[in-house]
């Protein structure tokens, strides 16, 4: 074969390739050398309830796109396929359908792949400058797909009676409409996804699908800012930051839940604050922190230093309407699961509000002695300056080197939620609501921990030691 010739093969082949990827846009989705590694993230993930909180232009309506095509097709390359596969594309009016979703939808859609549309307004030959109500995809499995469109201007009534395999949500619907279409997925044990910007602050889905109150296993989320797209240029960020203030900001660029008054604690990020619970060495124990609360909330977390310095809150205790027997009772229990330090009678110290240590009327005893009788040995001596306590908090969560100095592990629920939804009430005074966990953080974070000491054996130390730990498996052998 001559040279010229191989030359014109290749170029016929760059040329048929050339004409796929124009005709299929999903053949470049993710697929070259820049990758939106969060968006693989989402496709990856098998649970059945998966939302993305992203900013403007943060690459999270195209991932929806491309799922539902996906699914729709039956060509998902990370979950099982199914053919017939019926699903709604949830928009907030049919404008939006129209120039949002229904635009995306089609643009991962190659023509050739669709069977038939249905049109509520326009035609069917010119079907992005209308509204589609419906979409008949060519299953690869043999079936007919259908991809139906529905906007929340509808009201719920218009959601009722289908099962389907997937509701896709391009931003946040009404909390009556999200709950009629989980209702609609629950026959075919279908999927929920959703992409948005939340800009309503603090709704129903900051609760049960960022906070998950109610522990849904199935529920999954994640945030996507503009730095987590590969194909945003630098200069457009910078232009777009120029254009918003401080608030806006929140929502619109990095997608965070944000209050009107704004967050204290904006720096919390639960993708880097937020870690699986490990094994504490000993010799990182601290102390616990205590806000005693009798009819509200008492909260009272564990905290450990590590050798540089970062505070890890490793337990937490959060209960209402019981007394300082029960309270104690419990702290002891999860001191005794920790394998927490005690004095040697047995007794743990505690930091605790400083209010704790007033006896009223109806006792004639304060807080902190009963804490004290009960074997929790509270120090009532803490800094309650508000202002100084947050600015503190603020240094271990972001240091100069853009670095965390603490974190939680994700069985301490209530600090979590906490930390998302702790705003200020005006001036620099946060609100007084749903602050517990915030104020026994500040009464820790303001006794300045040290990081722990390493604790070297003597050799003598450390012959003992090897010889009780052959003891103990020693005796582990003759009991098996």
């Amino acid at each position: 074969m001559q040279r010229q010739e191989i030359i014109e093969r290749i170029a016929r082949i760059d040329a048929i390739l050339s004409a796929r990827a124009r005709e299929n846009k999903l053949l470049s989705y993710n697929s070259g050398r820049k990758k939106h590694k969060k968006q693989i993230a989402f496709h990856k993930c098998r649970k059945r309830n998966r939302w993305v909180f992203g900013g403007n232009r943060s690459g999270k309506t195209e991932c929806g796109a491309v799922e539902a095509v996906w699914m729709a097709r039956g060509i998902h390359p990370y979950r099982k396929n199914r053919k017939n596969v019926f699903g709604w594309v949830v928009s907030l009016s049919q404008q939006v359908q129209r120039d949002v979703a229904q635009k995306k939808i089609l643009y991962y859609l190659p023509p050739s792949w669709i069977e038939d549309v249905i049109m509520l307004s326009g035609r069917k030959d010119s079907p992005a400058n209308g509204i589609i109500d419906q979409i008949k995809i060519k299953n690869v499995f043999g079936g007919i797909s259908t991809i139906g469109f529905k906007s929340c201007d509808q009201g719920r009534e218009k959601f009722q009676g289908s099962s389907l395999d997937f509701v896709w949500f391009d931003e946040e619907p009404p909390k009556d409409i999200y709950e009629e279409c989980v209702m609609r997925v629950m026959d075919r044990q279908g999927d929920i996804f959703g992409t948005m910007t939340p800009l309503k602050g603090m709704t129903f889905i900051y609760n049960e699908i960022f906070l998950n109150r109610r522990g849904n296993p199935q529920i999954w989320c994640e945030f996507m800012s503009w730095e987590d797209n590969p194909f945003l240029p630098a200069k457009e960020i910078k232009l777009l930051e120029s254009s918003l203030d401080e608030h806006s900001l929140d929502s619109r660029r990095y997608g965070r839940f944000s209050a009107g008054e704004g967050l204290v604690y904006p720096e919390f990020d639960p993708s880097v604050h937020v870690i699986p619970p490990f094994a504490v060495p000993p010799e990182w124990q601290d102390t616990i922190s205590i806000d005693p609360g009798l009819n509200n909330p008492l909260s009272a977390h564990w905290y450990a230093v590590d050798w540089d310095g970062n505070i890890y809150v490793v337990a937490e205790h959060f209960a209402a309407g019981k007394d300082v027997e029960y309270h104690s009772r419990a702290i002891k229990n999860i001191c005794a699961s920790l394998g927490w330090k005690s004095d040697g009678a047995g007794r743990y110290s505690a930091l605790i509000d400083s209010a704790a240590s007033q006896r009223t009327l109806a006792s004639s005893k304060s807080v902190a002695e009963l804490f004290r009788e009960n074997g929790i040995m509270v120090n009532t001596k803490v800094d309650k300056d508000v202002f100084a306590g947050i600015c503190r908090v603020k240094e271990y969560l972001k240091r100069d080197n853009g670095k965390a100095d603490i974190y939680i592990f994700d069985t301490c629920k209530n600090m979590i939620e906490e930390f998302c939804g702790y705003c200020w009430a005006g001036g620099d005074s946060p609100k007084k609501v749903d602050d517990h966990c915030m104020d026994e953080l500040r009464y820790y974070i303001m006794t300045r921990p040290r990081a722990a000491t390493r604790t070297e054996l003597s050799p003598i130390a450390e012959d003992k030691k090897r010889r009780i730990r052959r003891l103990k498996i020693d005796a582990k052998r003759r009991q098996s």
